[in-house]
């Protein structure tokens, strides 16, 4: 190694108190080379990645666990067929920590599930499928026995009658459809321009609208949940804060004694500025002076209604 961080990356770092007489590295540290994975080897069990064969049912949960699904199993051996070893496989489910339990079949050359699942059974219907049934391998291997061929012949003509009507019309449907290329990538083309041209308006409203996304094209869906919608506006408001006043107010006068002295003065005051205004407005309509003597008018009853009031409160 080159460096002193190499030789540690690779396991191979050998401190200075080790010496060649005290064996390898691994008895030195008093571990073994699988390190966690053979924890159980003592009771001959080996931790190994497990990959699920074929989907199945937890027993535990009823879930279903799909093929390929990898799980660390405890390997051991269960027996022997003639010479060839049988292991077994125990692992816990993901879902709900059920055990399950895996032995190989030399056999049959399959898994087999000893406990805890259930081997998920998927048939189908050849006619249901619309599919053929291929001939299996012991069917190929026995059709080189010309007597076998001869006994057979006169059912695979059978199937053969009766197949052919779907193959043909399978093969019509291919041929029409592959017949003529250049219209068929046309109408694609057509299709797929439309789409783009589609897009762009959708766009170009958005940002006409000042949105950042791109909106769908009206539905009728939409326009009648629009229709029902209801919005509040200024005058409802208004409406009902006139209508919670007029309420809340007494349908009787107030009485003059009820009354205080400055609601008095006030309303007196009020009185002499409409009279004021009144006569302006009046004097203005006859001619008898302009519009700038007016406001001067004005500022002079607004000054002496003040006065009024100031010399009132003395």
């Amino acid at each position: 190694m080159s460096t002193l961080a190499a030789a540690r990356a690779d396991n191979f770092y050998y401190p200075p108190e080790w010496t060649p007489d005290q064996g390898s590295l691994n008895k030195f540290q008093g571990q073994h080379p699988l390190r966690e994975r053979a924890r159980k080897l003592g009771e001959g069990i080996l931790i190994i990645r497990f990959e699920m064969p074929y989907n199945i049912w937890c027993g535990g949960c009823n879930s279903m666990i799909g093929k390929g699904v990898r799980f660390n199993a405890e390997k051991k051996q269960v027996g022997n067929y003639y010479s060839t070893k049988i292991w077994s496989f125990a692992m816990k489910a993901p879902c709900c920590k059920n055990e399950i339990v895996i032995q190989t079949d030399p056999q049959n050359c399959e898994y087999v599930i000893t406990s805890g699942a259930q081997k998920k059974v998927e048939e189908y219907d050849v006619e249901d499928a619309e599919t053929m049934e291929l001939t299996a391998e012991e069917e190929k291997g026995k059709l080189a026995d010309p007597f076998y061929r001869l006994e057979h012949q006169e059912v695979d003509l059978q199937k053969k009658k009766a197949a052919e009507p779907l193959l043909v019309r399978l093969q019509r449907v291919s041929d029409a459809r592959h017949a003529d290329d250049y219209s068929l990538n046309k109408a694609l083309r057509a299709q797929i321009r439309g789409h783009r041209k589609r897009v762009a308006e959708e766009e170009a409203a958005s940002r006409k609208l000042g949105l950042g996304i791109r909106l769908l094209p009206k539905s009728e869906e939409d326009i009648a949940a629009a229709s029902n919608v209801k919005f509040k506006t200024k005058f409802d408001k208004n409406r009902k804060d006139k209508r919670a006043l007029i309420h809340a107010s007494s349908i009787f006068p107030e009485s003059s004694y009820a009354m205080s002295s400055s609601s008095k003065k006030r309303l007196e005051l009020e009185a002499k500025r409409r009279k004021i205004s009144a006569a302006s407005a009046s004097s203005l309509l006859r001619g008898g002076f302009k519009a700038s003597a007016l406001s001067k008018v004005s500022s002079a009853s607004k000054f002496k209604s003040s006065s009024v009031s100031v010399i009132r409160k003395h």
